[in-house]
């Protein structure tokens, strides 16, 4: 009796279920990547302040305390496709997600706070983000308002310390 070639349905039905179980276990992996990707963008975004709190520590051995003493522009007019504003508070740079950013990071944070040398403003700051260990014989100014989940910052941003 000859037999036809080919593949049976249920082969075929097999066949897709497999390829569709392995899409929706690649899709999230897909999703943080491009959350990653944007709060990377954000973070970017931020050395126009970093350059304006730097030269207000060199000069006065203080951090500024808003956007104005830092020689920027108001937090509303620092933005960009992903950011709504940046803006200085104490030190500390906040960065405002929005525009075009995915929902999920509608309005969400993320800090990079200052660590100085006390009373030693001609040391360049060094500039840490969410819960990064602060150097040896520095001190940080300003809080942290970070409030986008750790598995979406980029990995300067995480911590290799336990909370």
């Amino acid at each position: 009796m000859a037999r036809n070639r080919g593949f049976t349905w249920i082969e075929l039905v097999l066949v897709l279920a497999a390829i569709a179980i392995l899409g929706a276990m690649a899709i999230p992996g897909m999703q943080d990547t491009a959350l990653k990707k944007q709060v990377k963008e954000g973070i970017d975004l931020a050395d126009v302040a970093r350059k304006g709190v730097q030269q207000a520590w060199s000069a006065s051995g203080d951090m500024p305390k808003n956007n104005e003493e830092a020689g920027l522009p108001p937090k509303e007019k620092i933005v960009s496709s992903m950011v709504k504003e940046v803006q200085v508070d104490d030190g500390a740079i906040h960065i405002t997600y929005g525009n075009n950013a995915s929902k999920v990071l509608l309005d969400l944070k993320v800090s990079l706070r200052p660590a100085v040398v006390k009373d030693e403003p001609r040391v360049p700051i060094a500039w840490l983000c969410h819960r990064v260990p602060v150097p040896d014989k520095m001190e940080v100014k300003g809080r942290d308002r970070t409030d986008i989940p750790p598995r979406w910052l980029p990995v300067e941003c995480r911590s290799t310390q336990k909370p």
